[in-house]
């Protein structure tokens, strides 16, 4: 079973997937990540995504599940994916509910659900280590990066009137996309990191392994 991982901006759920990949033993496609590897690579792919970054385009949603696709195909039989930060839209979610079922895919959407104002508050207070890009909320209070001992900074784009830029496109572009999945699975993201894996896997396991 396919996840498709959605959550406003300071939901958590990059660190909620990370979890759940490792325990389901998942692969993550992630589109950032997929991009700068393709446009590191010698193929047609590769070059083409390449132009469209130094161009400063953005990439269109065919290319997007050119993308998908490609992933897909790398991967060992019977690997799952977990998609983290794509659908971002709802022709995007169209096109990849296509081209899963053309693969003849099962698939889920999974929604990480906070507040806009815990999300407003998270954003406004977290850190971003300077190095990895490892995330730490208000509650980690050392000056460095546990995982690479990086510098811990705040995000420029982490102030209110930015924050509040990101969740009107999420609530107006992405909410859309998030209601073509009718069996939709909602987990609450308000409690602990902790409380948020436990009711996470709690939900999923039947789904995971029936």
């Amino acid at each position: 079973m396919d996840l498709i991982f959605f959550g406003m901006q300071g939901s958590g759920k990059g660190t909620l997937g990370k979890t759940l990949a490792s325990k389901y033993n998942m692969q993550i496609f992630e589109m950032g990540g997929e991009l700068r590897k393709l446009a590191q690579e010698d193929s047609e792919l590769g070059k083409k995504v390449k132009s469209i970054i130094e161009a400063g385009h953005l990439v269109s949603t065919d290319v997007v599940m050119e993308i998908v696709e490609n992933f897909m195909n790398h991967l060992t039989p019977n690997t799952n994916i977990l998609f983290d930060g794509i659908p971002r839209k709802i022709d995007q979610a169209e096109a990849l509910n296509t081209l899963l079922n053309k693969h003849s895919r099962n698939y889920r959407g999974v929604l990480l659900d906070i507040k806009e104002e815990t999300a407003m508050h998270r954003l406004t207070t977290r850190r971003i280590c300077k190095g990895c890009k490892a995330v730490y909320p208000v509650f980690y209070t050392k000056p460095t990066c546990e995982a690479c001992g990086g510098e811990l900074i705040t995000r420029a784009d982490d102030n209110v009137d930015a924050i509040k830029i990101r969740l009107d496109a999420f609530r107006n572009e992405t909410v859309p996309a998030i209601n073509l999945y009718k069996d939709l699975v909602k987990i609450n993201g308000e409690p602990s990191i902790e409380e948020v894996n436990k009711e996470a896997i709690e939900i999923l396991d039947p789904i995971m392994k029936g």
